[in-house]
C-alpha cells in the first residue's frame, strides 16, 4: 500500500497497532452509544452512514447498539489489523486503505458521513481533500467530532511531532460549503462521571 503523507504511514504501522491495544473494550462502545444517540436525535431519516477512519469500529458498534435504529454502516480504514476487526462486524462496505485512495464517486452517497478523532491527525495540506469527500459523499448530514481550537495549532502527540493538529474543522467546512448549516454541537469532557471521553467537540452540519 502506498501513502501520500507521513501521517498515513504512522497510522498504518506500529503506532496504529499500539493505538488499537490502548483503545479497546465494551466500555468505549457504551460511552459512544450514548453520545451518538444524542447526536442522532437532531437528525431526520438517517439510514446510511459512512465513517472516515473507523479503526476497529467502536463508533460503528455503538451505532449498531442504538435501540430502534436499523442503520446501514460502512467504513474507511488504513490499518490492516483494524480492518480485521471491521470485517467481524455486519457492515455494508469496508474500504481498505487511505481516505485519499478513494474518490467520492467510488465511495458513493450516504445520509451521514462522519469523523471522530481523525481530522486531527490529517496532514493540514490534505484537509481540503478530506472535506471534499465528507461533503460530496453526504446526502444530508456531516458530523465531525474532533479536538477544537479557534486557530490552527500543532500539538505534540505522545512524543511525536507533526502527528496532531487542532483547529476549527467545522468552521472551515461551513466556510468552504455555503449550503451547510450548523444543526447542533456539544462537548465531551474527560471528567464526565457517566460519559468520560477525551475533551473533544462535536458539530453536526446539514446540507440546506
Amino acid at each position: 500500500m502506498s501513502f501520500e503523507t507521513e501521517q498515513e504511514k504512522f497510522w498504518a504501522g506500529d503506532f496504529g497497532n499500539t493505538y488499537i491495544e490502548r483503545n479497546n473494550g465494551q466500555k468505549f462502545v457504551d460511552i459512544r452509544r450514548e453520545i451518538f444517540s444524542e447526536i442522532l436525535s437532531d437528525t431526520k431519516d438517517v439510514n446510511s452512514i459512512l465513517e472516515f477512519g473507523s479503526n476497529i469500529g467502536l463508533n460503528l458498534r455503538a451505532l449498531q447498539d442504538i435501540p430502534n435504529k436499523n442503520l446501514t454502516l460502512s467504513a474507511i480504514e488504513i490499518n490492516a489489523n483494524a480492518i480485521e476487526h471491521l470485517h467481524t462486524l455486519n457492515l455494508q462496505k469496508v474500504y481498505e486503505g487511505s481516505i485519499f485512495q478513494f474518490s467520492s464517486q467510488e465511495l458513493g452517497e450516504y445520509d451521514l458521513t462522519f469523523t471522530t478523532g481523525v481530522l486531527i491527525h490529517i496532514n493540514p495540506e490534505k484537509l481540503p481533500e478530506v472535506y471534499e469527500r465528507l461533503y460530496s459523499c453526504s446526502k444530508k448530514y456531516i458530523l465531525v467530532n474532533e479536538y477544537y481550537n479557534p486557530h490552527p495549532v500543532e500539538i505534540s502527540y505522545r512524543g511525536h511531532n507533526e502527528r496532531m493538529y487542532k483547529r476549527d474543522f467545522a468552521g472551515e467546512l461551513l466556510q468552504k460549503y455555503p449550503d451547510l448549516e450548523l444543526v447542533s454541537y456539544g462537548f465531551n469532557y474527560h471528567k464526565d462521571p457517566k460519559l468520560p471521553m477525551d475533551d473533544s467537540t462535536w458539530f453536526l452540519l446539514k446540507k440546506s
